[in-house]
């Protein structure tokens, strides 16, 4: 791999390797890991797929189960519940899209915030504010652990984080923050958005827009972290494929690092989750839930 691309598969190895080290250094776990998935949407399967993965190289029991989405809110709610009582699991993974009947911000507040391992209960996310990065959105502690694998210094780093997001986004900024960066957030009503990614120590970015940021919106040696997944058709092959938010051909020339799609963010993602979920593990363990 050009060394210019930051490896995500190989800062996931790192982070799944300690994880299992730590887990098995507290004699291992028989807890599991739940995800629901709520009307059996296909996309979700790919990211479960994943998430299985990714538990096996951690060491982490998983169990996926999948809800008929005919099942209403309070029935959904009342089944969180109960997983927030059951010793047996270890945290509660909540897979999106749910149908259009669920209000997903409700479930995600039931999630009980020490078994909130995808980081997404209002509590986790308010607990960012006050510098707790323990159980933060998986995508946005993805995107934070990029930028040390280059080695700079977070503290006094210019970065500007192109989008706006409750779950990537703002926790990313937050995140930032916490860790000595001056932050400068973009959206779709910034005026200029290249004024502001030109002058960037590093770039952060997730719109949903392929190719969005070019590489005269960089500064030379910066590094930019693509959080986009996006699907395109190649005129070349006429076959779909996935890339980012990035013009990443073009902007490997001007950047001194650049996270590729796929291969970047996306496995990164996933050992954060089961790094969560050794932290929510240590937490119950210190609360005397288990």
């Amino acid at each position: 791999m050009d060394p210019r691309f930051i490896d995500g598969k190989a800062v996931a190895s790192r982070i799944y390797d300690e994880v299992r080290s730590q887990f098995e250094a507290l004699g291992g776990t028989s807890r599991k890991l739940v995800s629901i998935s709520i009307g059996g949407d296909k996309e979700v399967a790919v990211y479960i797929r994943n998430q299985v993965r990714g538990a096996e190289r951690a060491g982490i029991p998983f169990d996926d189960q999948y809800w008929d989405g005919s099942l209403t809110q309070e029935e959904c709610k009342a089944r969180i519940v109960a997983m927030n009582d059951d010793p047996d699991v270890i945290g509660i993974i909540l897979q999106r899209p749910v149908p259009e009947h669920i209000n997903v911000r409700s479930l995600q507040s039931a999630i009980h915030p020490l078994k909130d391992v995808e980081g997404m209960n209002p509590a986790s996310i308010g607990n960012i504010v006050y510098n707790d990065l323990a159980l933060a959105p998986c995508t946005a502690a993805a995107s934070v652990e990029l930028i040390k694998e280059t080695g700079l210094k977070l503290e006094g780093l210019e970065v500007v984080m192109i989008g706006h997001s409750e779950i990537v986004g703002k926790p990313a900024a937050f995140m930032l923050m916490a860790e000595g960066a001056t932050v400068t957030v973009c959206h779709h009503m910034t005026r200029s958005v290249a004024a502001h990614s030109r002058r960037a120590d590093a770039v952060l970015v997730a719109v949903g827009i392929p190719n969005f940021l070019k590489a005269d919106m960089v500064k030379p040696g910066a590094a930019v972290i693509d959080i986009g997944i996006n699907q395109i058709l190649d005129e070349k092959t006429g076959k779909s494929r996935i890339v980012g938010d990035v013009d990443t051909e073009k902007v490997i020339e001007v950047a001194s690092w650049v996270t590729p799609v796929p291969g970047g963010v996306g496995p990164v993602t996933v050992s954060i989750l089961m790094k969560n979920a050794l932290t929510a593990h240590k937490r119950q363990l210190a609360a005397g839930w288990i």
